[in-house]
């Protein structure tokens, strides 16, 4: 189930890898899709808003989980492309444990504070209770975040993109059929929507879970592989908290954002909501190509096959290039359709407004094709804490739109804020990427 990323072609390597992640990215964001749908159609747009405005929040929080998960893969595949399977079962050990203590305390600092967070984001009163409700729940939830995430990143650093695919498609089913369950059946209302994802994110750890154990003696760690040992903690830190801290460095520009949009009025927020939404199942490909460039750098850097590296940069580039053409032409054609199915058709500002940001995000995807290429590889070769300052670049774009543009452009300066944060953020990258390369390769 395994693959060695440090012979062959970059091409068909990363090709087949990503294929499988992209599938597996696009039915997690159906259910998404599907959870904006249902709350939309059946608790109306104030409902949609409300989910919508914990969107940053989320992305803050849920996003440096993420960002953690991906970081603690790092040296699982580096270990995994030098052979070093000793090394390898004391790393996944070690994780156990610092898995469990993060999941812990994130649970308990934003459950406890979420209320006063989205007061201080001046989010709509008449959409505030809900959007608490939403989001306390998905907080409250962290831990299975961490479950899944983390056996999933293991997973995939070790070459295995196509198993967590299979757990994801699982979640997203149980997600969808929830959603239809607790909002029509029983109105939970975005209670419903909320108990839906934590409950779907659980069942893929468990899946995720199976699988390992049936499959995958090289992951079945010893009681001495899961003592703590202060050297492993410490690089799996140096490699998680850089890529946590990245991810939710880059959504702070997003809180305040969202700010600015809060003050446009909930139609506004609902309109943002659902050009999120649709770009969200758009833009997870680059997600996906991210992760296979942090694996083929991981492992390739863990080989010493150091000159496979850009190689590997240009193909990842082809890859994202074409699909952002083709993701283009289809935005433009069929933009409106797909926003439309958020509201009423009687709401054609909401639409209107949605299509306009679509379009715009879209015109902008090749520099997102670079952020997510360079960045991961980067991150893949061992220097997390470099790529942090691309976060840095997309908060203060995203920041700076929402302050000072945002109140006197209106929407449309929102809708620009994600592409002037991609391309200063590309601005950064490429250099950096040269000069760490020199670092490796000396």
């Amino acid at each position: 189930m395994t693959k060695d990323m440090t012979s062959g072609s970059p091409m068909n390597l990363l090709f087949h890898f990503t294929l499988p992640l992209i599938f597996g990215n696009l039915f997690q964001q159906l259910y998404s899709i599907v959870d904006a749908i249902v709350v939309g159609r059946f608790l109306g747009e104030k409902a949609l808003a409300a989910v919508g405005s914990t969107g940053s929040l989320n992305f803050m929080i849920i996003g440096f989980c993420l960002g953690i998960c991906s970081g603690f893969a790092i040296p699982i595949a580096q270990c995994f492309g030098a052979k070093q399977m000793e090394d390898l079962k004391r790393y996944v050990g070690n994780i156990i444990w610092l898995s469990v203590i993060s999941a812990v305390v994130l649970t308990a600092v934003t459950v406890t504070f979420c209320r006063q967070i989205l007061l201080a984001m001046n989010t709509p009163s008449d959409i505030l209770e809900s959007a608490y409700t939403f989001i306390v729940i998905i907080f409250a939830g962290i831990p299975a975040t961490f479950f899944y995430n983390i056996l999933a990143s293991i997973l995939r650093a070790l070459g295995d993109s196509k198993t967590p695919v299979f757990c994801l498609v699982l979640s997203s089913v149980i997600n969808i059929a929830l959603d239809l369950l607790l909002i029509i059946v029983f109105p939970l209302g975005v209670a419903g929507a909320g108990i839906a994802t934590v409950t779907a994110q659980l069942f893929s750890g468990f899946a995720c879970l199976y699988f390992i154990r049936r499959r995958y003696a090289i992951l079945r760690v010893s009681r001495d592989d899961v003592r703590p040992r202060g050297a492993y903690i410490k690089r799996l830190l140096a490699m998680g908290l850089p890529m946590g801290l990245q991810i939710s460095i880059t959504a702070i520009g997003s809180v305040i954002l969202q700010v600015s949009v809060n003050a446009l009025g909930s139609l506004a927020v609902a309109a943002m909501t659902a050009a999120n939404k649709i770009s969200c199942f758009f833009t997870c490909a680059y997600d996906a190509l991210g992760v296979a460039m942090s694996t083929y750098g991981g492992q390739n850097v863990g080989a010493r096959q150091k000159e496979r590296l850009t190689p590997g940069l240009r193909a990842g580039l082809l890859i994202g290039v074409g699909y952002s053409i083709l993701a283009l032409l289809i935005l433009i054609l069929f933009g409106k359709p797909l926003a439309s199915l958020f509201v009423s058709g009687s709401e054609t500002e909401i639409i209107s407004n949605a299509y306009e940001c679509l379009v715009i995000n879209a015109a902008f995807y090749i520099p997102l094709t670079g952020v997510n290429v360079f960045r991961l590889l980067i991150q893949g070769m061992g220097y997390s804490r470099v790529a942090v300052f691309a976060g840095v670049c997309e908060m203060t774009a995203r920041a700076l739109t929402g302050l000072f543009l945002v109140p006197v452009l209106g929407f449309t300066a929102a809708c620009f804020a994600s592409p002037i944060a991609w391309v200063l953020a590309d601005c950064f990258l490429v250099p950096a990427y040269f000069h760490v390369l020199k670092q490796v390769s000396a």
